[in-house]
């Protein structure tokens, strides 16, 4: 059995970029020996280097993103195609490159990628590097060019990493409650740094790194008590965040991170702030009905009374939009995407090779859950946004270049696998 730091073992060699596109749109049969049969052979290498199962639903749903971003363009200025498209193709370039890489490599730099977590949460404190957007922080501006990046979003991946690189010494089986109390810890350093900028996203981190742990082979008899622990110490949060925020003081979390909490419990608290943000959300996806109101005519976000209807809230714009049936469309490729990834890391003898899919499916699984309940109010405000479907260039990179991980992982899979 594999153990994470097994290098390269197909006996297959790498086909260069030049190959590959040439493979791809049919190359030119005069230019090189063989002809039709030399390009059929490396059109069948390129098809074994790709795992299509989890390759086609991320491009349909990617598509399907870019629809609902040039309808969100039509009635609202901060949604932007071009945009979005240059987000498409900087995470097309970033899956290339990883689906070419080694991820095996990376098992053995678990130290690297902490030091390389905690610089991209360090990047938006630099003077003059750090950018601001409607009050929130977490972003960088890039000199000269005015791109701006979210580090955050890649801390997702960064993390995925090097939970599992430390998951994997394991091989299935943590021997020693110490040694999950150790695993527990490392990702607690991620996880804290990250809730000082975004809380969605440290959430987003927490389940994927404990989903790796639980799969790393932690007793129930650990996990069930520390899950009981969280719910207890999110509740203590929570209760001295609201005195504090009563009392004037300074509360664990901030002021809007609470409001949004409360108004999960009950939406009349805040009728002009969040509590109106998750009624018009609501509004939205009921009124798309069976078959929506069509690309343009959604009337919630098009006449303004959806707040970040291309973003945070854009489920509800794809619920008006398409209606029921575009809602099961959507569901559909994601269960295809997360159910094909699945049944890629079951099929993995390496551990690390499991435990970095389970990683990827967890990011991506939570993050629909959370954006498609804070829409229909069974979970509660965070901004986390919508996988392949959101505004947002820094987003898109990152899920695409989490199709790469996939990818990468099938591309480098032993011969045992």
């Amino acid at each position: 059995m594999g153990d994470g730091r097994t290098k390269r073992g197909t006996g297959v060699k790498n086909p260069g970029f030049s190959e590959m596109v040439s493979s791809m749109f049919g190359g030119d049969a005069g230019k090189r020996p063989g002809g039709a049969h030399a390009r059929l052979q490396r059109r069948t290498r390129l098809k074994g280097e790709l795992y299509l199962p989890a390759l086609w639903p991320a491009v349909l749903l990617t598509l399907y993103g870019l629809v609902v971003v040039w309808s969100a363009s039509l009635s609202i200025s901060d949604a932007s195609l071009p945009r979005q498209l240059l987000g498409v193709a900087l995470g097309l370039a970033a899956a290339l490159i990883l689906w070419r890489y080694d991820y095996r490599d990376l098992a053995n730099y678990t130290t690297a990628l902490l030091v390389l977590d905690i610089v991209l949460w360090a990047l938006p404190l630099v003077p003059g590097l750090g950018y601001s957007a409607k009050g929130m922080s977490g972003w960088i501006q890039v000199p000269g060019i005015g791109l701006r990046v979210q580090p955050s979003e890649i801390m997702k991946l960064v993390t995925i990493y090097y939970m599992a690189g430390l998951g994997a010494q394991y091989n299935g089986r943590i021997g020693s409650f110490r040694e999950y109390c150790k695993l527990c810890g490392m990702l607690l350093v991620p996880f804290v740094l990250l809730l000082t900028q975004d809380l969605g996203t440290s959430l987003v981190v927490l389940v994927a790194g404990a989903a790796i742990i639980i799969c790393a082979g932690a007793r129930k008899e650990w996990v069930i008590p520390t899950i009981l622990l969280i719910v207890v110490g999110a509740g203590l949060v929570v209760w001295q965040s609201v005195a504090a925020m009563e009392a004037d003081g300074i509360g664990l979390l901030k002021a809007y991170q609470v409001k949004r909490l409360i108004v999960f419990v009950d939406p009349s608290v805040d009728p002009s702030g969040d509590g109106y943000n998750l009624q018009q959300a609501k509004i939205a996806v009921g009124s798309g009905g069976l078959f929506g109101k069509g690309i343009g005519n959604a009337s919630q976000a098009g006449g303004g009374f959806l707040p970040e209807a291309h973003t945070d809230f854009v489920f509800a714009l794809l619920a008006e939009e398409f209606g029921f049936l575009g809602v099961v469309l959507l569901l559909g490729l994601f269960a295809w995407l997360l159910f094909a990834t699945v049944a890629l890391a079951q099929k993995m003898e390496s551990p690390f090779a499991k435990l970095v899919l389970v990683g990827v499916v967890a990011m991506w699984s939570f993050q629909l859950l959370e954006n498609v309940g804070m829409c229909t109010g069974i979970m509660p405000i965070t901004g986390i946004p919508l996988p392949f479907i959101s505004y947002g260039a820094s987003s898109m990179v990152v899920q695409l270049t989490a199709v790469g991980m996939v990818q990468s992982v099938y591309r480098h899979r032993t011969k045992a696998a």
